[in-house]
């Protein structure tokens, strides 16, 4: 009786499975550059969510717009679409879906983007990706990015003319630099990463009081704060390898630069790795 009820399982799953229609993996097409042009929504509060994936993105201030740059694909799932919902706009590859097209290596995705001046906050989306992204004098209430193993170069040039209440970075195994920090005009900065090297430049102009913290895996991390800008940091986890250069003063596992004006005040957990404490 098993036998039988088995065998029948066994003919009905065969027939089961052919039936199935296996979709065919995406394939390469004609490379295209379409524009990206999205007006400011008539709301007070603006939100902008970039939901980029896999390739090149390069950010830069001075649209007249919310956003004006240019697409440039090879691959039809890659279209970018722009869904707007009041003060809510989302520029995003394709669906939304930033795994439509893993592991390809004649995929092109580049995204050339300007954003405009008027208070927004903001939030980036990407998977394995090269980032040259230039944030400075953009007016930036609240920044997200949140990235897989990706290689970012991040710059404030400018001060942010706007009080930013949280800046967010999150990151895979990347390689990471941010530089005029200070100039984000932030009063926290969350940062957390996994394995990789990551360089956290605070020069600028520092306009108030902030806290940061920053929890990363096995990597070297260098924290730059200019000579004359008071700091404190603590350093939490014991398995990293500490090197503060001169002008920091060390207290058990916390240390501090003297100067004046605002302070800057970490809180460091890294499961191991390489810790430089640099001006």
């Amino acid at each position: 009786m098993n036998k039988l009820f088995y065998f029948f399982a066994l003919l009905a799953l065969t027939a089961l499975a052919c039936g199935i229609n296996v979709p065919k993996p995406p394939t390469p097409s004609p490379e295209v550059t379409e524009e990206i042009v999205v007006e400011y929504p008539d709301t007070d509060e603006v939100h902008l969510s970039l939901k980029f994936g896999a390739g090149e993105l390069t950010l830069a201030p001075g649209a007249s717009t919310l956003v004006n740059g240019t697409a440039t694909f090879n691959y039809d799932e890659l279209k970018p679409g722009i869904v707007a919902d009041e003060g809510n706009v989302e520029v995003r590859v394709g669906d939304g879906n930033l795994n439509i097209l893993p592991n390809l290596n004649d995929l092109k995705n580049e995204w050339d983007l300007k954003l405009g001046g008027e208070p927004m906050s903001l939030s980036i989306e990407s998977g394995a990706y090269e980032g040259k992204l230039e944030l400075g004098g953009l007016a930036l209430t609240q920044l997200k990015i949140s990235d897989g193993a990706s290689d970012v170069e991040l710059n404030f040039s400018e001060p942010n003319p706007e009080e930013m209440s949280v800046f967010t970075y999150d990151s895979g195994a990347s390689n990471v630099k941010i530089t005029g920090l200070a100039n984000a005009n932030f009063s926290l900065f969350d940062f957390s990463a996994g394995a990789g090297d990551y360089t956290l430049d605070f020069s600028g102009e520092l306009q108030r009081d902030a806290s940061i913290k920053i929890e990363t895996g096995l990597s070297n991390l260098i924290i730059v704060v200019p000579e004359g800008v008071a700091a404190e940091v603590r350093v939490e986890g014991g398995l990293s390898n500490v090197n503060a250069t001169s002008g920091w003063e060390r207290t058990g596992d916390s240390y501090r630069q003297t100067g004046e004006g605002p302070t800057l005040t970490f809180v460091i957990e890294m499961g191991a790795g390489n810790l430089t404490l640099a001006r």
